[in-house]
């Protein structure tokens, strides 16, 4: 790890909780309204106060890094808490096997976090890009204050989990182990993190059920004993615990090298089904079943206090309703192996790039070896690489079935995009069931 992927060196000053702007009482009463036509006046303020209820909010603002926030380029929306800005949030799934993770999991001391996900929204709600950080990465880990007010020493060429770790190991909770990868993550790629998520085991089967399974093409037998996952090839949906084992799985047979880089991969693949699920189902566009989807999904989650709010996570929900499937792109950081450890791996120069697209709000391949841009409006690869999960499978017109969108298409193989190893979008090919 070099000095080049670190952020210019800024005052340590704290970041503090931003007080709620008033539009969020006129969003609220809208998320109001329409539980209320929904579900009734009573059950309408017993789901409000459950859906708040079911988020444990950590409030880490005090432990993280200060980065400069940008200024709304549009109107303000009151359904929206982040009209005109970009938003980064970072996404950590936790390994910590307490209570439901440890009957998921086994027993295991301490926390960790294994999957980092920078997920960033553009300012003009037009593209999701999802960015994998690899756990076995060399960066440099800043001195980190705890919720009891100890800090934590710097370290160089760390490994990147073990910011999360440290967190954890020191402050013992939460709020500082994400606080600690928080400030590992900006300082490593000076992109601005504005909230950010932790979900444990329990938490995404629960997600992953909320949606009734996440249909998946499986290419090849899988057999991880370790994981508990036995699939066959096909077109498979999986259950919650299915995903799970899917997603953690790294050895055994048909499931890759056994490297966590290649599982990255996979989680890619899971996260870019259930992103079609989701269009399919129209849950962005559906207030209803948002809401009870919302309520699922958020029993498990740990968030940071300027996010915790169910409005404000619908609002953004519903603010990317019109985002389709071939803008919702995914990818790991380009990496090497480590010159000083081929166990480890440090990123490349072209990761340099994509850090820098992604604070300046541009696309995040711009400027890159994959940059596509020469296919305007095609996300990451040209439109006829994939499927649209949200055609109709009828004729408008007439109201009879449409041919094209009900006769089953054999994927190209050469259009097929490697997940892990290349970008691709929720659209794109990324395994072929034969």
């Amino acid at each position: 790890m070099t000095s080049r992927h670190a952020a210019p060196a800024r005052p340590r000053a704290v970041r503090h909780g931003r007080p709620r702007r008033s539009h969020a009482v006129v969003r609220g009463a809208a998320l109001a309204v329409v539980a209320v036509l929904c579900f009734g006046t009573s059950g309408a303020a017993a789901l409000y106060v459950q859906l708040n209820s079911n988020i444990n909010t950590i409030d880490a603002s005090d432990l993280i890094q200060a980065l400069p926030e940008p200024t709304a380029t549009g109107p303000a929306d009151p359904d929206d808490p982040n009209a005109g800005r970009d938003v980064n949030i970072l996404l950590m799934g936790s390994d910590e096997r307490d209570g439901e993770n440890e009957a998921i999991g086994g027993h295991v001391d301490g926390m960790r976090s294994d999957t980092t996900i920078v997920a960033h929204i553009s300012a003009d709600r037009s593209r999701v890009e999802l960015i994998s950080i690899p756990r076995d990465s060399l960066v440099d880990i800043p001195s980190c204050t705890m919720t009891d007010g100890s800090t934590s020493y710097a370290q160089r060429n760390a490994m990147f989990n073990s910011a999360f770790a440290i967190g954890a190991d020191n402050g013992g909770d939460i709020a500082s182990a994400a606080a600690c990868t928080v400030n590992t993550v900006q300082q490593n790629t000076g992109v601005r993190i504005d909230h950010f998520v932790v979900v444990d085991f329990a938490g995404f089967t629960k997600m992953v059920d909320a949606i009734g399974g996440v249909p998946i093409c499986i290419p090849n037998d899988m057999s991880a004993p370790k994981a508990g996952l036995y699939l066959n090839a096909g077109q498979q949906t999986l259950n919650g615990t299915q995903a799970l084992a899917f997603a953690r799985a790294r050895t055994g047979e048909g499931v890759g090298n056994g490297s966590d880089t290649d599982r990255l991969g996979r989680q890619q693949e899971l996260l870019a089904a259930v992103v079609r699920e989701l269009l399919g189902k129209n849950m962005l566009t559906d207030i209803t079943q948002l809401i009870r989807f919302l309520d699922s999904a958020t029993e498990s989650l740990s968030i940071d206090s300027g996010f915790s709010s169910i409005s404000d996570m619908a609002g953004l929900a519903y603010s990317l309703r019109s985002t389709s499937a071939a803008n919702i792109s995914f990818m790991t950081i380009p990496f090497a192996a480590a010159p000083s450890d081929p166990n480890r791996v440090v990123w490349t120069s072209e990761a340099d790039t994509i850090w820098a697209n992604v604070a300046a709000d541009q696309p995040m391949l711009a400027g890159t070896s994959q940059d596509t841009s020469a296919d305007p409006g095609t996300g990451t690869t040209d439109p006829g690489a994939g499927t649209d999960p949200g055609a109709g499978t009828t004729d408008p017109g007439t109201g009879t079935p449409d041919p094209a969108a009900t006769t089953p298409v054999t994927p190209d193989p050469a259009q097929t995009r490697e997940a892990g190893k290349e970008a691709f979008s929720a659209g794109d090919v990324t395994a072929v069931c034969g």
